[in-house]
């Protein structure tokens, strides 16, 4: 055999065996990689939740290609709470019997996660939701509870502001019958009196509501000498609130309207029509930097999913969230052989007494309350949980 042949021989050899040992390392690394399951507890059929799905597949993504080192990897697992505490309830039940998850993100609103959280509590899953900011979900009450986003009474001062601002001296509440809707008006009415404005009405309107229901009250209020409206719901009571609004005439000079967080953080996706009957409404909203990293995830966005591409508190809230538990589950050391303590076995998805403990729960929730870093939507760090 001439020398080139056996050099060629020798280089061809060279590259088998390269390739080789490549392609078994990179097996090794993946055997070496903890899978961690988490839980995904949505309303997809709502804005909120569709908008979340896509940042939470992006930000699972987009950790990893940056943390690749990493010995942790979240395997997602998304269940539909169909806009229903039971069927949250319900949802979570499965993935802790089930899926034997070790967190889970979610569910949506408050009502839900009053449910959720009681569950979390039993089977010590911590439980981060990135949209629920009722009060009353305080981390006393609901220790495997982790709020990710301010509550609602973050919102008092500067909504009080405003109503200085404008000498203001009475408002009329308008807010959705639920505990989501009950939580801020408590803390707002201490606020109030100290500035000496009142309340002389309060107007509850619960989301079940018929068109016909919510135009009689508001036949109510167009009566009153008060013409200065709080408007604190949900995206889709708010949306169907303020068509009837304008179509009773009600936003014509003299009125005034202001709405909170959970509606005016929902405008950008919002169709154009009820876009239209909002005109003039005043809005609280906490101010996101918009940075370079922002920008590039709003072209990305855009790209990949079917949105709008604009900046969404919710969507960065569930962003950050999880990255925020990427962040905690490699700092823990959680094991994707952790297991779930049984006590009473059942082939039923929902059996209560079948969940089991989780045995790395707490060891997780602690290390999630004392993470912190800058996230998309600003620095994250969990003052109450």
């Amino acid at each position: 055999m001439s020398t080139m042949a056996n050099l060629k021989f020798l280089f061809s050899f060279i590259i088998l065996f390269l390739l080789i040992s490549a392609s078994l390392g990179d097996k090794q690394s993946m055997a070496d990689v903890n899978v961690i399951r988490v839980g995904v507890v949505l309303d997809l059929n709502s804005t909120v939740g569709e908008m979340a799905e896509s940042y939470i597949s992006m930000a699972v993504s987009d950790f990893y290609a940056v943390n690749a080192n990493y010995q942790t990897r979240l395997t997602l697992f998304t269940r539909d709470s169909k806009d229903d505490v039971v069927g949250a309830a319900c949802a979570a039940l499965d993935l802790m019997k089930n899926e034997k998850v070790h967190a889970i993100i979610g569910p949506q609103r408050s009502a839900q996660a009053k449910f959720v959280a009681s569950l979390g509590e039993k089977a010590q899953v911590p439980i981060l939701s990135f949209s629920a900011t009722s009060p009353f979900l305080s981390p006393n009450h609901n220790p495997f509870f982790i709020q990710t986003t301010q509550d609602d009474s973050g919102q008092v001062k500067a909504i009080t502001s405003l109503v200085q601002a404008y000498g203001w001296r009475e408002v009329i509440p308008i807010y959705e019958d639920t505990d989501y809707g009950n939580g801020l008006i408590l803390y707002l009415k201490d606020a109030f009196q100290e500035v000496d404005v009142r309340f002389p009405y309060r107007s509850l309107i619960h989301p079940s509501s018929k068109d016909s229901d919510i135009l009689e009250e508001l036949k109510k209020l167009k009566a009153m000498q008060s013409k200065i409206f709080l408007v604190h719901m949900t995206a889709s009571l708010g949306s169907k609130l303020f068509v009837l609004v304008k179509n009773s005439g009600m936003m014509s000079e003299g009125y005034a309207w202001i709405i909170t967080q959970g509606l005016s953080s929902l405008l950008d996706p919002i169709d154009s029509k009820i876009m239209d009957s909002m005109q003039g409404v005043l809005g609280i909203r906490p101010y996101i930097p918009i940075s370079t990293n922002v920008k590039d995830f709003e072209r990305r966005l855009a790209k990949n999913f079917t949105s709008s591409g604009k900046a969404n508190l919710f969507g960065f809230r569930a962003y950050d969230t999880i990255w925020a538990l990427a962040m905690a589950v490699e700092k823990a050391n959680i094991k994707q052989n952790s297991s779930f303590l049984k006590q009473n076995a059942s082939e039923s998805k929902v059996d209560l007494a079948a969940i089991g403990v989780s045995e790395m729960g707490p060891r997780l929730l602690n290390t999630i309350r004392s993470t912190e870093f800058k996230g998309l939507g600003g620095y994250f760090r969990l003052v109450k949980g």
